[in-house]
Formats: structure tokens, C-alpha cells, sequence
């Protein structure tokens, strides 16, 4: 069995929660996309681990863990990131490989990704983290890949600080480095889950372009990030929030309007630690965008849907979600593609009764208050998709399934 994990919203949506709860019937969890920007918090037995190149099936002993031709890496960052792992008595040596195909980030991306962002006349408020320049250079066919790296010609290609810090990294990346497509034949007969990055608003086809990621956060990117073909694909599950959140620029019909609704979006982003994994900066936050699921759910196949942060509502009286846009007077249903109409669009909110209890404790979907069931049952007939997961919390065990996506 092949299971996909995307983000169905602009990223931060709970899934390394979702990937690592999901990876015990797994046996080979691959990342397709993205790179250091990326921030997935898992908490097991109250200890959080933050990961953003390597995938969150690591923490299970027995995992095998691979990150896919669709990243780019950056070499200080995961070997940081693998110390870190390891003073936290994760085993990870024999257990993380990296796919031939994967382009590399030097050092003095980051600072032209920075330099890059501020000359543009609407910026796209970046990670700085090289990401965007990492995948430009691979687009204009003058990035280096891991499978470059004992290819003399392409080396002498680089000389100064980029030729020293590929000697430093060099020989432990090609111990790590394997080749992606024999492996996932090898394995075809395992459960595998393909584990994406950001969130399918964010990908660079589909998303609110310009203000996207530069990799492919959608579904599709996980057959062209793990060199497999879209049939071996077996199901696909999308990611989201309760409500919405946002990183950086763009459009976001739904959030909350700082003068009238400050402290409704204080009250969401303390209760739902809505600040950056890696980059600490405090996420846009907003109501559940219902049109927004919708679109994804649509262009990503969603097989179904986890619903996450569900329990951050508990305290409230009354939930809002978004149905529908006001666009200067038309009330629009479908996600449209034009940056103004984007920005123009006012949230036609739904009511719903808030349950007043605490989500924490419940164990199963019956568990659940009726109005939770209610607001849950209401996203599923909107978005013609059904909710087969949902978490009610950080820890691993706050999380039930109504539908084994194994199974």
C-alpha cells in the first residue's frame, strides 16, 4: 500500500503528527518536496521533536526514512538536524537515505533568496533559507545533485567557499545517497507513505501563484519526487485545520481583521502555538476556508481528509467558517486564480454552535459532542470528501481514525 501525506491548506496544517502516527504501519517513509523550510512538530510522551528535512517516520526505530529527488538539501542543516536527533537517543545511522536526483543548497543561497525578496516589488516574504534559489538554479539546469558529486567535470565547476564546504559534506552524503526509483521497486510489495511539504495552496502550479513555495507541495509531486509512476499511488490524504492559518505574503480571504477580531486571533494562535517551526515568526490566522479545502480536495484527488486542532475550539460558543467570497458585490464559490480577486475576497461566514467540552479525552468519533460532529459532518458535504482521521491534540495517542487508510 501507497499512502500519500499533503498539507490541504498553506502549510502548518499538523502533518509530521499525522505522518508519524500513521508511519507504525509503515515500513519506508519518503519525503517528496520542499527543504529546510519546512518545520514538522511531533510530540511523543510529552517530548517534541522539530524536524524540517528529515522525515517524521525517523522517530520509529524500525522505520527506514528516505528524502526524495523533489527536495532540496541542505547539508549543514540536516547533518545539525541529525545530531540533534541523536542527542535525543535517536538512533538514525543505516536508517536515512538521501535520493540520487536531489538537488543541493549551498551557503550562499540563502543570502541571494534574502537579497532576491527584497528587490521584488510585491515580496513573497521567504524563509531566507536558499529554497527558492536552490530550485531556480535546478530549473535553469545549473543546480548540482547528489548523483553530481563524484563527477569530476560537474566539480570543477565550483571553486572558493561552495568547492570547500562540498569537499566538508561530500563523502557522507554519497555514504547516504541511493538511488530512489530501484529502491521503491524493490519495496513495492511495502507499505510506504510518501510524506509532503507545505501545503497544497502553497504549490507552485496550483497555489496562489505568485506567493507559492517553488517545489511541488500537491499530491502529483510525490510521484515525480520519489521516482514512481501516478498509478503506484494507492490513496491520498489531505491535511487540515480547523481553521486557517498562514507564513509569509499572499492572499487569504479568510483572516481575522486585526481591529475587530484581535482578540479572537490572539485567543487561536496562543491556544494553536501558531508560530513558525523554523522560523519562529507568528502564522496569519483566520477562519476555516471552506472554498480554499475545497479547490484542494479537488485538484490533489483527496482520497480524505485529517482533520487536525480540532480541540483549540473548545472553550468557544460559536465557530465560523467560510462558504463562500464576496468579490466586489458577486458571491463567488469557486477558488479563483487572479491575485485581485483574491485580495478583494470578504469571507461569507456559517455559524455554528460551539460543544463547550474538552476534545482531549475523546477516543473514537462517538466520542465526539454533537456539534463537533455537526461541524465535522457540515466540511465532509461541502467538501465531498469524507474526514477519516482527526486529531484532538499534540501527543501521538490524541488522534483516532474512522477509516484505516491501510486498510
Amino acid at each position: 500500500m501507497k499512502i500519500v501525506i499533503i498539507g490541504a491548506q498553506w502549510g502548518d496544517e499538523g502533518k509530521g503528527k499525522i505522518v508519524d502516527y500513521l508511519a507504525e504501519d509503515a515500513k519506508y517513509v519518503v519525503r517528496y518536496a520542499g527543504g529546510p523550510n519546512a518545520g514538522h512538530t511531533i510530540v511523543v510522551d510529552g517530548k517534541q521533536f522539530a524536524l524540517h528535512q528529515v522525515p517524521s517516520g525517523i522517530l520509529y526505530s524500525d522505520k527506514k526514512v528516505f528524502l526524495g529527488a523533489g527536495m532540496v538539501i541542505d547539508p549543514e542543516a540536516l547533518f545539525n538536524e541529525l545530531e540533534m536527533l541523536k542527542e535525543n537517543g535517536i538512533n538514525w545511522e543505516g536508517r536515512v537515505f538521501i535520493s540520487d536526483r536531489a538537488q543541493l543548497i549551498l551557503p550562499r543561497y540563502r543570502q541571494m533568496d534574502k537579497d532576491r525578496d527584497a528587490k521584488r516589488k510585491r515580496p513573497i516574504g521567504t524563509t531566507g533559507r536558499g529554497i527558492g534559489i536552490a530550485y531556480s538554479e535546478k530549473a535553469q539546469r545549473d543546480g548540482i545533485r547528489l548523483a553530481d558529486l563524484d563527477w569530476a567535470e560537474k566539480m570543477a565547476e565550483f571553486d572558493g567557499e561552495d568547492k570547500e564546504y562540498l569537499d566538508k559534506y561530500k563523502d557522507r552524503l554519497i555514504e547516504m545517497r541511493v538511488d530512489l526509483t530501484a529502491k521503491m521497486w524493490e519495496f513495492r510489495k511495502d507499505n510506504i507513505l510518501f510524506e509532503g511539504a507545505q501545503g497544497a495552496m502553497l504549490d507552485i502550479d496550483s497555489g496562489t501563484y505568485p506567493y507559492v513555495s517553488s517545489g511541488a507541495s500537491c499530491a502529483a509531486g510525490a510521484a515525480t519526487g520519489c521516482g514512481i509512476g501516478p498509478h503506484d499511488l494507492d490513496k491520498i490524504l489531505g491535511v487540515f485545520k480547523a481553521y486557517q492559518t498562514r507564513v509569509g505574503n499572499g492572499p487569504m480571504p479568510t483572516e481575522f481583521n486585526s481591529t475587530s477580531e484581535g482578540e479572537l486571533c490572539d485567543y487561536v494562535r496562543k491556544t494553536g502555538r501558531e508560530f513558525g517551526v523554523t522560523t519562529g515568526r507568528a502564522r496569519r490566522c483566520g477562519y476555516l476556508d471552506l472554498v480554499a479545502l475545497r479547490y484542494a480536495c479537488r485538484t490533489n484527488s483527496l482520497d480524505g481528509l485529517v482533520l487536525t486542532h480540532l480541540d483549540i475550539y473548545d472553550a468557544m460558543d460559536e465557530i465560523e467558517a467560510c462558504v463562500a467570497y464576496d468579490i466586489n458585490g458577486k458571491i463567488v464559490t469557486d477558488f479563483p486564480a487572479n491575485v485581485d480577486a483574491m485580495n478583494a475576497a470578504k469571507p461569507t461566514l456559517k455559524k455554528f454552535k460551539g460543544w463547550k467540552t474538552e476534545l482531549k479525552n475523546c477516543k473514537s468519533y462517538d466520542d465526539l459532542p454533537k456539534n463537533a460532529r455537526e461541524y465535522i459532518e457540515f466540511i465532509e458535504d461541502f467538501t465531498g470528501t469524507p474526514v477519516d482521521i482527526i486529531s484532538v491534540g499534540y501527543e501521538r495517542n490524541q488522534t483516532f481514525i474512522r477509516k484505516n487508510p491501510w486498510k
